[in-house]
């Protein structure tokens, strides 16, 4: 549905899980009628670094070049700027590659958009694909 972070609740301890699981759930369910949720780990202060990738129907699968999403005001993208400064060229061809598997994972066809979080070791984590 699109939440731009609606629902996001960082824990720093675990006596403060329950009640920032049940909040999530509620404004979950009052925003998407699903209260349903994710936990994943949380990263301080990651890069946002998206790729596109383009499939065919008949399992081909390229990736271009990526953009760095990280400036954003209430997890919203402010600005954009591709390319990403600072990544190796051996970062930015795992993270094309790992792009464009995740799109042959799921024998996706089109033009999508594959977003990761980079910590500041330069490993990076899948977050969502847009299609």
């Amino acid at each position: 549905a699109g939440g731009g972070g609606k629902g996001m609740k960082v824990v720093e301890d675990v006596s403060q899980l329950a009640e920032a699981l049940a909040s999530a759930q509620r404004e979950a369910q009052s925003s998407f009628g699903d209260s349903r949720m994710l936990v994943e780990k949380y990263l301080l202060k990651p890069r946002h670094v998206e790729i596109q990738v383009f499939a065919d129907q008949h399992g081909h699968c390229l990736y271009l070049n990526e953009r760095d999403c990280s400036i954003q005001r209430r997890h919203q993208k402010v600005v954009e700027e591709a390319p990403a400064p600072g990544l190796s060229p051996e970062l930015r061809r795992a993270m094309g590659e790992a792009a464009v598997r995740s799109a042959q994972a799921i024998g996706y066809v089109g033009a999508g958009t594959v977003e990761f979080l980079l910590d500041a070791r330069g490993e990076f984590f899948f977050m969502e694909m847009n299609t």
